[in-house]
């Protein structure tokens, strides 16, 4: 019998994320804007007939999302986006600068973290979707970033300018509202290793392959569970498939595999599962519902109790 400490986690759902948090930055005009004007209006559209959102103070910072149209410029200020009058805006387009925080939006794949500002560089890490970044400054459209400890450059399209006080909020997975504690402890420790890189027969924690990674996870926590992903089909309870619950095993078998399983991923709830995987190269969220996924899914398991 297993016992995890519960800590009465609190998790929000990808609903609450995108009340938060909404649009996406348009890489070609992104830069930095200083207010200079005192209670300069944020404005729902680009005219001075618009419902005002909110007033910036002389001398305060607003993310630019794009090129100016008639006189105004689409901006983020204080996570709200709307537009103000470019004549009270000094635009700069390369800036290092304290920008607070951006929540990465990417339709459930992963961004990579680049070492200069542009496709070409070197990828330094990989961030998952709904991840909170700070924002340390503006190049050639992409920002640049911190994340975990690594430094570099994530493309501004797939960046959504945020209040860093809803940054710990934000970066809280968006579990199911029914995963148990337990569950909720085996997928907060899984979340950690999220970019950590995919390399087959990787056991962790400096990298891992598909069932490295559930192994290595269950094990943190007293489980004894076998380490390849057709023999952990052998591990604990069959579960029908409109039965899952978060912290469950799901199986995959590539076509023309003589394996009864040829990936492992870990369900988290709301139709995603968290696996080391090997055609992006990360550990990374991803979505059951995939065509790839329905037509390669031949099972779950359930370790806890």
């Amino acid at each position: 019998m297993h016992s995890i400490k519960m800590k009465g986690l609190l998790y929000i759902t990808a609903a609450l994320t995108i009340l938060l948090c909404v649009g996406t930055a348009n890489a070609e005009g992104v830069g930095v804007a200083t207010i200079s004007a005192d209670g300069l209006r944020l404005r729902a559209e680009p005219n001075t007939e618009a419902k005002v959102l909110t007033t910036a103070s002389n001398g305060s910072r607003a993310i630019v999302l794009g090129d100016a149209q008639d006189g105004w410029y689409p901006v983020s200020y204080h996570a709200e986006e709307g537009y103000m009058s470019a004549e009270y805006l000094d635009v700069v387009y390369e800036t290092e600068a304290d920008l607070g925080s951006g929540l990465v939006k990417t339709s459930g794949s992963t961004l990579n973290i680049r070492s200069g500002p542009g496709t070409d560089y070197e990828r330094v890490t990989a961030v998952r979707n709904g991840a909170v970044v700070k924002l340390t400054g503006i190049k050639d459209g992409w920002f640049k970033v911190e994340y975990n400890g690594a430094q570099g450059y994530m493309l501004s399209d797939y960046v959504v300018p945020c209040e860093e006080s809803e940054a710990a909020a934000l970066s809280a997975p968006a579990f199911s509202a029914d995963a148990s504690a337990a569950a909720q402890e085996i997928l907060t420790y899984a979340a950690q290793y999220l970019g950590a890189p995919y390399v087959y027969g990787g056991n962790g924690p400096n990298s891992f392959d598909c069932s490295g990674f559930t192994s290595y996870v269950y094990r943190h926590f007293g489980y004894k569970i076998n380490r390849t992903a057709s023999t952990q089909l052998q591990n604990g309870v069959s579960v029908p498939k409109d039965q899952l619950q978060p912290g469950d095993l799901v199986f995959f078998r590539n076509g023309g595999d003589s394996h009864p399983a040829s990936h492992v991923g870990i369900y988290v709830g709301n139709n995603q599962y968290i696996h080391a995987a090997s055609d992006t190269g990360v550990v990374e969220y991803r979505s059951l519902l995939t065509a790839a996924n329905l037509k390669k899914y031949v099972g779950a398991r359930r370790l806890l109790s």
